[in-house]
Formats: structure tokens, sequence, C-alpha cells
């Protein structure tokens, strides 16, 4: 079976729904996308996620040892409830940032030990 694909114009569809505004926005990301100029806008790739990520968990550790350091302190308004869940947020970030890691050198490992 053949199956052909018409494009998909989603400015179009934007607009028969009502939302002109983004069907503006689209048309205008389009025409920029055409021309080549870009507007400080990145586009997605993952070391710009991966490094998002990276910044995510840097500063979730930085909350946690500043709320850490409030509470050996005795500071009245920070809860050892919200620190302890904040120590534990830090810790799964950090945590999940390793096993991104070695699955990284994993599969490095793995294509560099493949025969050409």
């Amino acid at each position: 079976m053949d199956l052909k694909l018409k494009p998909f114009d989603f400015a179009q569809a934007a607009t028969r729904a009502g939302m002109a505004d983004v069907a503006r926005r689209v048309e205008a990301k389009t025409r920029t996308d055409a021309t080549g100029s870009s507007t400080g806008v990145q586009g997605a790739s993952f070391q710009n996620a991966f490094s998002g990520a990276l910044q995510s968990i840097s500063a979730a550790q930085t909350k946690a040892s500043t709320m850490q350091r409030e509470v050996q302190f005795d500071n009245p308004t920070v809860s050892l409830e919200e620190t302890m869940i904040s120590m534990q947020k830090a810790q799964l970030g950090f945590q999940s940032a390793v096993q991104v890691r070695n699955k990284l050198v994993q599969a490095y490992t793995d294509i560099m030990n493949m025969q050409v």
C-alpha cells in the first residue's frame, strides 16, 4: 500500500481553529526560517537540553545547601521539612545526571568498539 501524505499547514489550521495570533506567529517564524535570519531563538538540541538540565540540577543543589545552612543557624523562616524535600530533589537530580552520563559513556564505548 502506497501512502502519500500532504504537507500540513499549521498556520492555516490555527486560523481555522480561531487562533489568529498563533497563526501569525507561525507564519512569521516560517518566514524567518526560510530567509535564514534568526531573532535570537535557538533550535532545540541535545547540548542545549543537557546544559539546561545540568544548570537546573546545580540550582537545586545550591538551594538545598542554602536551606540546610539556614536550618543549622536556626532560621525560623526555613522549615526542616522543606529543607529535607529540597535536599532529596537535589539528590535525585544528581543521581539522574550520573545515570545519563553513564549511559552516554556506555554508548560511546559501544560505538568505539564497533568494527568497521
